[in-house]
Order: C-alpha cells, then structure tokens, then sequence
C-alpha cells in the first residue's frame, strides 16, 4: 500500500523515497493519471475530511489499484473524532 503521508514530507531514507517514487511511476503508468493530478487527488481529498473529520495520518493509506476493465482509489482513512462545529 502507498503511504501518503511519507509523501508530504515524512523522514524516510533514500532507499524508501525511490522505492515511493517508483510506485508512483508505476501507478501513473497503470492508470494514465499523472503522477501530479494523483497528487492532486488525494490533497483535496484529504482538504475535505478534514473539514469534517480529524483524520490519524498514522494509519492513513491511499492506493491506486487497476484490473483490465476498471481503476480503482482504494482508501484507508482512519478517524480520530468528527468534528462538531462543522456548518451543513
């Protein structure tokens, strides 16, 4: 699973920084989404929870999955408390 949160900015080393971004590669390769517009994605994805809910970045997982027919983001968001002063 892709690890978002080591994407903005989380301490990793060399080794673990290429190996992310080879997953990008290959998950814009699989998906003809650019490597910037997943990004993209998955910032304002992230911008709207948290809006409403506080989300553990901890367990946080975002990934891309493909079959022959079909793509798929696949998401693991963990909640930590729902916002309460939220305006509908």
């Amino acid at each position: 699973m892709f690890d978002l949160r080591r994407l903005w900015g989380g301490r990793r080393g060399s080794k673990e920084q290429a190996k992310e971004r080879l997953q990008l590669i290959l998950i814009h390769d699989r998906s003809s989404l650019s490597p910037e517009l997943l990004d993209l994605i998955k910032q304002r994805i992230l911008t709207v929870l948290n809006e409403f809910v506080e989300i553990d970045e901890h367990g946080l997982a975002i990934d891309l999955e493909q079959t022959d027919d079909a793509s798929a983001l696949i998401t693991n968001i963990p909640i930590k408390a729902v916002r309460r002063n939220v305006r509908v």
